[in-house]
């Protein structure tokens, strides 16, 4: 069995007397400890997709598995608890608590979980042990987005779910990010999904999967994935 196995997902919206299918037979797996790209076009059903996979929201029909346990068939309850113990999310704005220094911001996330990892040795594996003290504005874009990253991190959680992560950041600063993820993928063991549109990221992926109208097309593996600091886009 797959790490993470998506099928025959559907998600049908309802505007009026009008139904759109945001996903619409979505079937596809990942493997532990894969680095992941999903990418597509806009409209293509990447962030819905994502969205489900975290336990944001539920689909219409289909089934939805992490480690063997049905997602797609846990109550209210129980995803609350998914989504605090089992996934840490990266998004393209940090939504860092601006009131908080960087030190205390993974601290926030570590406090609501089961086996949360030090908040101080995060940070130091994200390269920002010298900036724990320093409040969001006191930071760049980069370093920002580092310490939402090492907040998701924190958490321990089985699966790390990055939402055009480098979305906000000038090139420089969005290789590092993706060099960054792909290190943490490597030595941690962590599986990692990045939902992208940018075609580049492709390269860096064990996995990519191809999203168009809300159905996964083609699936490639690369045996030898490209290090982020030789992509260009």
């Amino acid at each position: 069995m797959a790490f993470v196995e998506f099928r025959d997902v559907r998600k049908i919206y309802t505007m009026g007397e009008v139904e759109v299918a945001a996903l619409d037979g979505m079937t596809f797996e990942i493997e532990r400890g894969e680095l992941v790209v999903i990418v597509g076009p806009s409209g293509s059903g990447k962030t819905t997709l994502l969205n489900m996979l975290g336990g944001m929201d539920s689909c219409t029909s289909g089934d939805i598995r992490l480690d063997g346990r049905l997602v797609s068939g846990f109550s209210d309850k129980e995803l609350v608890q998914y989504r605090r113990h089992d996934v840490g999310f990266v998004f393209q704005f940090y939504n860092l608590v601006q009131n908080l220094t960087a030190l205390e911001n993974v601290e926030l996330a570590a406090q609501i979980c089961k086996n949360p990892l030090p908040a101080e040795e995060v940070l130091e594996l994200v390269g920002l042990g010298h900036r724990m003290d320093n409040f969001p504005a006191q930071l760049s874009g980069g370093e920002q987005q580092r310490v939402a990253i090492a907040r998701a991190l924190a958490k321990n959680p089985k699966l790390l779910l990055c939402d055009e992560p480098t979305g906000a950041l000038d090139y420089k600063t969005g290789k590092a990010i993706l060099k960054l993820l792909q290190e943490t993928c490597e030595n941690t063991g962590r599986t990692v999904v990045l939902v992208t549109h940018n075609s580049a990221f492709c390269a860096i992926a064990n996995r990519v999967i191809h999203v168009k109208e809300g159905r996964a097309g083609a699936v490639e593996i690369n045996e030898h994935p490209a290090s982020a600091e030789v992509i260009d886009w």
